[in-house]
């Protein structure tokens, strides 16, 4: 039904598009109910395991780990989409999800067995996704539209992250924090379905290589891209574990239905805004729109240290939201268009993941010192600041694009 809706949006809106609308549609699907099934549960997985009596110390080296084995893992994905394609790499991606998922459910009984089995299923599953979706969705695209495109994928993605939280906050309250990761584990099965079969986008058994690759071309955009990876750690987990300790201490499980509440009252922001900003993007506007978002995403780094109560973090969220939203969205059309331009396609994207993934791996690092130092709560206030100062990188990405 989500599949048939979104193509006869697709059919009447975009006639001129390159790609089928089944294909896009079925991407479009599988990408939403990926995004439920994720925001199902992976928002609350850090709070889950410290109060599973995990120390913040060892979430964050957790975290740190993680992002440093996706790295290298980066390019082995690159070589598996090149030879089987990207579409298989989704499917294989979305399966490797459901046991990881289950595994996470299961932690408060095998205990640290089950936090490694789950990282290692996490280090796999997300490096396929996330280098496989952007291979698909920079392929399918329409370059006279792409903006547009862009937003109408993060306006499906904001409604399901508008809801999905407070579902699964619920169901943690209620049952549990370990069946809130099986019924995610459930949605993933449903986002692999609509890819079983479809026709592949990228040409498999290719052969990459690195060597002629256009790297003076693509520096800038990789400098920046570790920007992004530190923004999410920010954002995500440092962001989630912040509220729990500082704001919210001691909310035993009530603590997944807050966070989840103060997760979706952005919705109806992040609605209007990819609007705007596909509109922006395809009025040429995508340079000025990425360098205005950054400084306002920093500001809001800075305003989260000062951060004293639900009210404050509903205003952050909201403006956080909107700022994200205007950068991400900016960075990836200049991203696709350096993908197109390239002539290699995967390298390039896989590049892009790793070195995302490096920005990551070093917020958790400052983190970890900040912590270490200070202690939790002040650590985590003093985290944001040198947050704001690292993502003013992602404005150093001067795409082509967007030079015209």
């Amino acid at each position: 039904m989500l599949q048939s809706l979104i193509y006869r949006v697709l059919e009447r809106r975009h006639f001129w598009r390159y790609a089928s609308f089944s294909e896009i549609a079925e991407l479009y699907t599988a990408r939403t109910l990926r995004v439920i099934a994720i925001s199902l549960a992976s928002g609350f997985a850090s709070v889950y395991l410290y109060q599973e009596g995990y120390s913040l110390t060892f979430i964050t080296c957790f975290w740190g780990i993680y992002y440093l084995l996706k790295v290298p893992f980066a390019f082995v994905t690159a070589h598996f989409a090149a030879h089987f394609g990207s579409k298989h790499g989704i499917l294989v991606s979305n399966i490797l999800y459901i046991p990881a998922m289950v595994v996470l459910g299961f932690v408060p009984n095998i205990g640290f067995v089950g936090v490694v089995t789950w990282g290692l299923l996490l280090v796999m599953s997300t490096s396929l996704y996330g280098l496989c979706y952007s291979i698909d969705f920079s392929k399918v695209k329409n370059s006279e539209h792409a903006g547009k495109e862009l937003a109408f994928m993060n306006i499906l993605e904001k409604v399901a992250l508008g809801i999905t939280p407070i579902i699964g906050g619920l169901v943690a309250l209620w049952f549990g924090p370990p069946v809130v990761m099986w019924v995610s584990a459930f949605f993933f099965i449903m986002a692999a379905l609509p890819l079983l079969g479809s026709a592949e986008q990228v040409h498999p058994r290719q052969k990459i290589g690195y060597r002629d690759f256009p790297w003076r071309m693509a520096f800038r955009s990789l400098f920046a891209q570790t920007g992004i990876g530190f923004d999410v750690v920010t954002t995500g987990n440092a962001w989630s574990l912040f509220i729990a300790i500082v704001i919210l201490p001691g909310a035993g499980n009530e603590v997944y239905v807050t966070l989840g509440t103060l997760s979706s009252v952005t919705i109806v922001a992040a609605v209007v805004a990819s609007y705007a900003y596909g509109k922006l993007i395809d009025r040429s506007k995508g340079g000025t729109l990425l360098k205005m978002s950054v400084v306002a995403n920093s500001l809001v780094h800075v305003s989260r240290a000062f951060a004293v109560s639900p009210a404050m973090v509903v205003g952050t969220n909201i403006t956080n939201e909107i700022a994200t939203m205007g950068y991400s969205m900016a960075f990836t059309r200049g991203l696709f268009d350096t993908a197109d331009l390239s002539g290699h396609r995967i390298v390039y994207l896989s590049a892009i993941d790793a070195v995302a993934n490096f920005g990551a791996m070093l917020a958790c690092a400052v983190l970890l010192g900040c912590i270490t130092v200070l202690g939790d709560g002040t650590g985590l206030r003093v985290f944001f600041f040198f947050a704001a100062a690292f993502v003013l990188l992602i404005s150093t990405a001067n795409f082509r694009l967007y030079r015209k």
